[in-house]
């Protein structure tokens, strides 16, 4: 793991930080580049520098101690996609996401150029001192001034504050956890003699190789939460599927107020399941793109323009199961449709294919539709996507099934699919539309796997 460099002059003269009020959370955060963050943490001076996630704020929002320690920091670095979420609901934006993990080997490269020391307190016995061998590893001119383990090495405190002053240190490093970092440092802040102090979490847990960091990929789409939950999941279930959850929807709460909340509750679940099962069935989506790619020629990926949410097109994502000439040969096979109405659907479509057989049994060829929701443009629940031309179609009372998102299951996706008719799809999802809750979701997405397993109208 390669720490970010960035292009500062160690001579400029740096300003005071930056900051915005999150009017979703109430809190004053840096609103700053990487570069000026480092810079203002090692100028000259005396700071104290906390970074706040959705878990940090949900400890916050419970904690009169930690809301305490929080109000005495100098700076609040935004950490997360949850702050971010947050801070979009009032039309905010920060301008960079500081999480610890990537902020801090940055700045420690800076101070190492600048002649000045860190000193590591926190973690398992032998963790700091991993963590400080990667570092010098990475940044061999960074001096350590210092290691201790937040087990027996922090049950002396005056002992911990001693060692961290003899040692000279003029940056301090604690991770203890939250919020015992944060009130350990806001405690003993008279006593340090460092310049810099900042809570940084799980970092040396990274750094030393104890917990692994999750695929670029997954961290560019801002998702690294989903791996650590896949590594920890006992640990970390509670934070994550309870504690992200109530924290959106008390910002919504704060922001637009209780109509919001649904919304807010709604897309968070969309977010999780689908992150999550991205992760739990990258074998299945890959075994079934190499099947589709040796039973017949043609891109794995079947993409099509569907209708969604108050009748914005998108483009929908379907592993193929039809020949490439499928959308030619349609219109001359409309009048063999097995359904009434205006949805064409046939049991015996010549222009499947043999694993199209198979993946449209079980449902498998609308995993791909995963990305369309984590891009949302789709729900995990909702109404069948329809096309464009179905939609030209539709009588005035069915166009009223676009008053939500189209989702990857729904009311009829677990009543029978295909073997339901248009007019009673269209009342099935009018009435979801109008009776939609959190509870009816979880008990749709229930339900769907007994109806993959049982396969009916699935064809």
């Amino acid at each position: 793991m390669k720490a970010a460099t960035f292009d500062l002059p160690l001579t400029a003269v740096t300003p005071a930080l930056p900051t915005a009020r999150l009017a979703a959370l109430g809190l004053d955060l840096v609103d700053a580049t990487p570069a000026r963050t480092i810079a203002a943490l090692l100028a000259p001076g005396r700071r104290r520098a906390f970074f706040m996630n959705a878990h940090c704020c949900n400890v916050h929002r419970r904690n009169r101690a930690y809301r305490e320690a929080v109000a005495g920091a100098d700076a609040l670095l935004p950490d997360g996609i949850g702050v971010e979420l947050a801070g979009r609901m009032t039309g905010q934006r920060l301008t960079a996401n500081l999480n610890g993990t990537d902020l801090v080997p940055a700045l420690l490269e800076q101070a190492a150029a600048q002649g000045k020391s860190v000193y590591l307190f926190g973690g398992k016995p032998g963790t700091a001192r991993a963590a400080a061998a990667a570092l010098q590893a990475r940044i061999p001119a960074l001096t350590i001034a210092g290691t201790r383990d937040g087990y027996d090495g922090a049950a002396d405190a005056d002992a911990v504050v001693d060692d961290i002053n003899e040692s000279g240190a003029d940056i301090v490093l604690v991770a203890l956890g939250v919020p015992m970092q944060e009130l350990w440092l806001h405690r003993h802040a008279g006593q340090l003699n460092a310049p810099l102090t900042l809570g940084v979490g799980a970092l040396f847990d990274f750094l030393a190789g104890n917990v692994s960091r999750a695929p670029a990929w997954l961290r560019k789409a801002r998702a690294e939460w989903v791996w650590r939950l896949a590594q920890e999941p006992r640990r970390m279930a509670r934070r994550y599927l309870a504690g992200n959850p109530g924290f959106l929807a008390r910002a919504a709460l704060k922001a637009w107020g209780p109509e919001s909340l649904a919304a807010a509750q709604s897309r968070l679940l969309d977010v999780t399941l689908s992150f999550t099962a991205l992760v739990l069935l990258s074998p299945v989506l890959a075994v079934t793109a190499l099947a589709i790619k040796i039973d017949s020629s043609g891109p794995v990926l079947f993409r099509q323009t569907r209708v969604g949410h108050n009748g914005r097109p998108f483009t929908m994502l379907k592993f193929r199961s039809m020949g490439v000439d499928a959308e030619a040969r349609r219109a001359a096979l409309l009048a063999s449709s097995d359904r009434e109405g205006v949805c064409f659907k046939a049991k015996a479509d010549p222009r499947v294919t043999r694993v199209g057989r198979f993946i449209r049994r079980f449902s498998i060829d609308e995993l791909p539709q995963i990305i369309n929701v984590l891009k949302g443009e789709m729900a995990i629940v909702g109404p069948r996507p329809a096309l464009p031309v179905e939609v030209a179609a539709y009588p005035p009372r069915a166009l009223g099934r676009l008053a939500v998102k189209p989702g990857l299951t729904g009311v009829w996706q677990v009543s029978g699919r295909a073997s339901v008719g248009f007019d009673k799809m269209v009342e099935m999802d009018l009435s979801y539309a109008a009776s939609r809750t959190l509870l009816l979701d979880l008990s749709l997405i229930a339900r769907t796997f007994g109806a993959v397993l049982g396969g009916r109208g699935a064809y």
